[in-house]
């Protein structure tokens, strides 16, 4: 099958502002859908706890500036393993060595980046100056 076989897309794409308007619909769209996991609304708490943290070691903004991008990394991923997750449950109904490995992967990803927030987190608390 080639490229020329396959159906055209069932909506127009849309360019210019147009693109840009819908693009941010689209991700204001994944924002939504992201609030519903319970993970990342238990992220969101450890950000704010992370702020209160910063602020009362007196940080300064630097290290908030290096909290919020941690922050969004980890949001990011976080998003990208509840796509991994929505993709492999809808393809993959049944048990599936690949489709748990993926789910793990994921899982690890998220992991990953949790411990480097709260390492950093732990590291401005105790040398930060």
């Amino acid at each position: 099958m080639s490229l020329e076989d396959d159906k055209p897309a069932p909506f127009e794409k849309k360019t210019g502002f147009a693109h840009l308007f819908a693009a941010t619909r689209y991700s204001m769209q994944g924002a939504r859908r992201l609030w519903r996991e319970a993970a990342f609304r238990h992220e969101v708490l450890a950000f704010g706890a992370g702020l209160l943290l910063l602020a009362l070691r007196g940080a300064a903004p630097v290290y908030y500036l290096g909290f919020l991008l941690l922050m969004l990394v980890l949001f990011s991923v976080e998003a990208l393993n509840t796509a991994i997750e929505d993709v492999i449950d809808r393809i993959s109904p049944e048990f599936s060595i690949v489709a748990r490995n993926a789910k793990d992967l994921g899982s690890f990803a998220v992991f990953c980046l949790l411990v480097a927030n709260g390492l950093y987190i732990g590291w401005v608390m105790l040398f930060a100056g």
